[in-house]
């Protein structure tokens, strides 16, 4: 079966059943591999991802329900060259990073939070993320992060994509490219 929809931007058409899995599609027919595969079940977020600007679990979304809409992946959060977001960099600076494994959901809920235009408060942020698990040091990070993106403005359309370092050089980062 052949399925059009828009991922970060771009028109793609794939071959695949329709029942097949948006996170196999992704990571494997798209090789956009920052969307993680956690449990599988829907329950901990690590395979978020934007369909039509709200958070789904694309461990749990047949392919062909997509046809036709725009998907956003953490890779669709970077500027031009590579360049991150408010958010990303947000981060980065706080320490949300952590291990890595449910980053990608975090961010992608994240961004669904601070384009809603909410209040930043901790515990809006907090039942913002409510479906995404971490299991290194907890949600303080986390917070703290989408905290501070929103008070240096993020939320408009592309997250600011752009505002900050190129990661291809490290520089502007302060992480020295780590």
């Amino acid at each position: 079966m052949s399925i059009d929809f828009v991922v970060n931007g771009e028109r793609v058409e794939v071959e695949s059943p329709g029942s097949r899995r948006l996170l196999d599609v992704i990571r494997e027919d798209l090789g956009l591999t920052g969307t993680k595969e956690g449990c599988g079940e829907g329950e901990c977020g690590a395979c978020s991802v934007l369909v039509d600007g709200a958070v789904v679990d694309s461990c749990l979304v047949p392919v062909a329900q997509v046809a036709d809409q725009e998907v956003r992946t953490v890779e669709g959060l970077a500027g031009p060259g590579g360049r991150l977001s408010i958010l990303q960099l947000a981060f980065l600076e706080t320490g949300g990073a952590q291990c890595g494994i449910c980053t990608p959901g975090m961010l992608m809920a994240g961004v669904a939070f601070l384009e809603s235009g909410a209040a930043a408060t901790d515990e809006a942020i907090r039942e913002a993320i409510a479906g995404n698990l971490c299991r290194c040091t907890g949600y303080t990070k986390i917070i703290e992060a989408i905290a501070l993106a929103a008070e240096r403005g993020a939320g408009g359309e592309g997250m600011g994509a752009g505002a900050g370092a190129d990661t291809g050089t490290g520089t502007g980062t302060g992480t020295g490219g780590r």
